[in-house]
């Protein structure tokens, strides 16, 4: 096991103005963040910023995959004025790019697509200028609730694939490889630019992460965001090996050879990491 974390590793915390503003207005609006609820290495450089990843659909997801912090449970019932207090909370901000992600909801007959696409239209009205990136779960393979999302048309849609295909079933709960895969062409084939990510240090090889930057390609996905796994509590799968700088680089070098248009590969990279360069 590898407990000890390599100096690159190490972050600064929060305490200035601009992080105390983020944390403020997140706070006052009732808000949900995955720089929070996923304890995100970045959230005291974003959060300075005044960027955050909103997380909406509530803070309590119907899957339990064993990298993941979120809480796992019954969630409670969609919180109708949530798409106003996103909206707003964007604006107080004034943010250029807004960057949305859900928690999974099996639950609902929906899966929730309705209520991403009340949020991203309310982004819409109050900042009109702001453009908008969507993190969106697998919706079970369903393409029809989706293109409730795509309708909204956000900017960007992603989906990560999170891991390899050898490690997927042990790492995610209910997704799989090629249903991810399956989204992602289909985000694509509509003529919406395909993001995913993907997380390192979970025990995958070289030759491993090169096929599924080969299938992502092929699915059409332009975008790629490559980081290291950090464990976040004792209840999670442990990290298995630390990815060093210079082999993110060289990640990075092979995916853009390949024909990716952007990938971001460095130890403190997720998905929504800077994702206003993107754009």
């Amino acid at each position: 096991m590898h407990n000890r974390k390599p100096d690159w590793l190490k972050v600064r915390l929060g305490g200035t103005e601009g992080f105390a503003r983020t944390k403020d207005i997140v706070r006052s609006h009732g808000l949900h963040t995955i720089c929070s609820s996923g304890r995100c290495p970045n959230m005291a450089e974003c959060w300075n910023r005044g960027t955050a990843t909103f997380m909406i659909c509530g803070d309590i997801c119907t899957r339990s995959c064993r990298f993941c912090n979120t809480q796992t449970g019954r969630p409670s019932p969609l919180n109708p004025d949530e798409p106003a207090q996103v909206a707003e909370s964007i604006r107080l901000m004034g943010l250029r790019h807004a960057v949305i992600t859900s928690v999974d909801r099996d639950d609902l007959p929906d899966m929730g697509a309705g209520h991403w696409a009340e949020t991203i239209m309310a982004v819409r009205r109050v900042n009109p200028r702001t453009t908008i990136e969507a993190l969106i779960p697998d919706f079970q393979g369903k393409t029809c609730l989706a293109d409730i999302v795509i309708g909204a048309a956000p900017e960007i849609i992603s989906h990560n694939m999170e891991t390899v295909r050898r490690l997927t079933p042990h790492i995610r709960s209910r997704a799989r490889y090629d249903v991810s895969l399956a989204l992602l062409r289909h985000i694509a084939g509509r003529q919406v630019t395909a993001k995913t990510g993907i997380m390192l240090g979970l025990g995958e090889t070289e030759e491993e992460v090169s096929e599924l930057m080969d299938d992502a390609l092929s699915a059409g996905v332009s975008i790629l965001t490559i980081g290291q796994y950090l464990q976040p509590s004792a209840a999670n799968i442990p990290v298995s090996a630390y990815i060093t700088p210079s082999q993110f680089e060289a990640y990075k070098t092979t995916g853009l050879k390949k024909g990716f248009r952007f990938v971001e590969s460095g130890p403190l990279v997720r998905s929504s990491y800077y994702a206003e360069k993107h754009i």
